[in-house]
Formats: structure tokens, sequence, C-alpha cells
């Protein structure tokens, strides 16, 4: 059995979960309900666990993806901007029963999430036997990160393995109806990076993403379940986050937000490839926080210039 206790960046990490065609609509006045409203457009390509293989791999970290996507032109065209990123896309299920997933999401003047929809059905084809099929993959890994997408069979299947590979596992909640099925293995994770609504969840204790003392006791509570680091992404307030030992704020960086999609993958991501490359914590969320101001100022939800030259460019101090 490898102890993979102290990961190499200098191999892959292993991402396992969504993939889609994000359509985002920000609107241009105050929505119109029951009426068409006049709004900017943009298709992309996006899903948690994508976006986080492409960030990776835009810092140049090694990536295998693990996913589902239709036999159609969307799963085409995902798979190969995915690859020409940087990401291993070579184990990426494609299937002829259900379409590749799709995010719906509508943003105010302002830049804010107004609602959002989602078609994730291609998903429930990441099946446990799908993971044993891929299980070199977990012994290869540097390390795994997860969305919270897996259907909870695969979760548990996933969870099994990376025990046994002695594999640190991160991941994101994904949403407030998604984040639920991380609370069975918060004993298990290094690193868990919710957003103020998917903490109260996992907290069962609701709190207001302005209020950093309210935020920074939520990830101190999510420690004390048995996650090693916990960050929790403020919007325009920043990030909170805490271990056993330590706990702190770093604030948001004054943007202005171009499209919030993606923005808090970018900082999982980042904060991500500073723990394999042995970053002291508070440095690594202050790129992460940087990343993610880099990703709101881009339409898109990966920001295609992401380096780490630009990221300490922008480095809140």
């Amino acid at each position: 059995m490898r102890n993979n206790f102290s990961p190499s960046p200098d191999q892959p990490v292993l991402v396992i979960g969504a993939a889609s065609l994000d359509m985002i609509g920000r609107l241009k006045s105050d929505m119109q309900m029951g009426s068409s409203t006049p709004a900017h457009i943009r298709i992309s390509f996006g899903g948690v666990a994508r976006n986080v293989a492409e960030n990776l791999a835009r810092l140049g970290q090694p990536v295998n993806l693990l996913t589902v996507v239709g036999e159609d032109q969307t799963g085409e065209a995902l798979l190969k901007r995915t690859a020409e990123a940087g990401v291993n896309v070579d184990a990426v299920l494609r299937t002829s029963l259900q379409p590749s997933g799709t995010y719906l999401g509508v943003v105010n003047e302002n830049g804010e999430l107004q609602f959002a929809l989602d078609d994730m059905r291609a998903l429930s084809l990441i099946s446990p036997e799908y993971i044993r099929q891929n299980i070199h993959y977990f012994e290869a890994a540097s390390m795994l990160f997860i969305d919270a997408n897996l259907p909870k069979e695969t979760m548990r299947i996933v969870m099994s393995q990376a025990r046994k590979c002695r594999l640190q596992v991160c991941a994101d909640p994904t949403s407030t109806s998604l984040a639920c099925k991380l609370s069975p293995y918060l004993g298990q994770f290094r690193l868990i990076t919710p957003n103020s609504a998917e903490a109260a969840i996992l907290t069962q204790q609701n709190f207001s993403s302005s209020n950093r003392r309210e935020a920074m006791r939520a990830a101190k509570m999510l420690v004390a379940q048995g996650v090693e680091i916990v960050v929790i992404a403020l919007a325009k307030f920043g990030v909170a986050y805490a271990t056993s030992e330590t706990s702190g704020h770093v604030p948001a960086i004054r943007t202005n937000i171009v499209d919030p999609t993606g923005a808090g993958d970018a900082l999982t991501a980042t904060v991500l490839f500073g723990l394999l490359n042995e970053m002291p914590l508070d440095d690594a969320v202050r790129l992460g926080v940087s990343a993610a101001s880099l990703t709101l100022r881009h339409s898109g939800a990966v920001a295609p210039d992401l380096s780490l030259e630009k990221l300490y460019d922008q480095l809140v101090i």
C-alpha cells in the first residue's frame, strides 16, 4: 500500500465529477416575469469537476478527469477544449443514453446569480463499475478531488478506494441540494470548499456571508467534525478558513464582475495546487482569492490566461 500523505505535485491529480455546457444570461434590466427580458447570453464549458481540472492544468499540474459526456456535438467540443487546456480526458465515458450535461444560470446587472437550472442526467452513469474500470488512476494519483454530483453509491466506492490508496481527498459540495452527500465523509476530507449556503447545510447553522466571525465559526465546526482544512467562499466578503491549528479571513479583491460562474472552482483548484506544492495555507488561500478575482473578470467558467504569474501580480497582501 502506497503512503500518499505527502503528495507529490509531479503525480497527477485525479478529478471526478461533473462536466457540462454552461449557458449564462446576464440581465440588462430587472427580470420581467412571464415575459422576455433583454440580456447578454454566453455559452462555454463548465461543471465543477471539469472547471477544477482545467484550472489545475493551466497552473501546470498534471490532471486526469473522470466524467461522462454524451455522444453529441457538445460532448465532442467539451472534450476537445478540456484536452487543449492540458487535462487528460482519455478515460471520460461517452454515452448515447443521455445528452451531455447542461447548466443554465441567470445573473443580474451586478453579476450576482439569481437562479440556476442544471440537467446532469448523464452523471448517473458515473457508476461503481466505471470507477472500478479506472482504479489505476487512483493508484497513480497524488490527490483526489470530487464534486457532490456523484451518485451516492459511486461516492461510497470512490471514498473507499481513496482510503485503500491512502489518497488525500478534496471535495466541493457543489450546491445546497447536493451538499448533504458529503456529510458521511467529513472525517475523510483533507479539504472542503463550500460557499456560505453550503456550509450552512453541512453545519446545520445559518449564518450571513457578510459576518466573517460566523463564517470562521462554521469552518471550525466542520474541522471539529473531522475535515482537515475548511475554506468557505463568502462572495464579495472574501474567504474564511480554518484548520485545527489556525483560522483566518482573506478579503475579496475589488473586481468588476463580468461573470460569476466558476470563480469558486478557481479558488478551490488554486488552494489545492498550493497544498500540493506545500505552500502555507494562508498563502494558498490568498492565491485562491486572486484566481477567483481573475475568473470573475472573464466571460466563461475558467480564465484562459490563468497562470501563477498573473495570480501573484494581483495577490492580496
